[in-house]
């Protein structure tokens, strides 16, 4: 089973264990990437929500808020 890597702040890793509640899933991205990786609503499709998560955000506590609101506002 290949399992997701936790993200090294404890915030926001609790913000991405809420989407995957929630329902989202986890897509890692390339190595290049400022990005340690994206999440993508239930709809999983072009038109549905997606939010990258970042390795080292400025705040970390306010990109963990981001998560969980860009969550509860998708209608999908």
């Amino acid at each position: 089973m290949n399992t997701r890597p936790r993200h090294p702040n404890k915030e926001i890793e609790n913000a991405v264990r809420y989407a995957e509640n929630e329902g989202w899933g986890y897509r890692a991205t390339g190595h290049s990437s400022h990005a340690w990786g994206r999440l993508l609503c239930p709809l999983r499709q072009q038109d549905g929500c997606l939010m990258s998560i970042w390795s080292t955000p400025r705040v970390p506590i306010n990109h963990a808020r981001q998560i969980q609101r860009k969550v509860d506002q998708c209608y999908h």
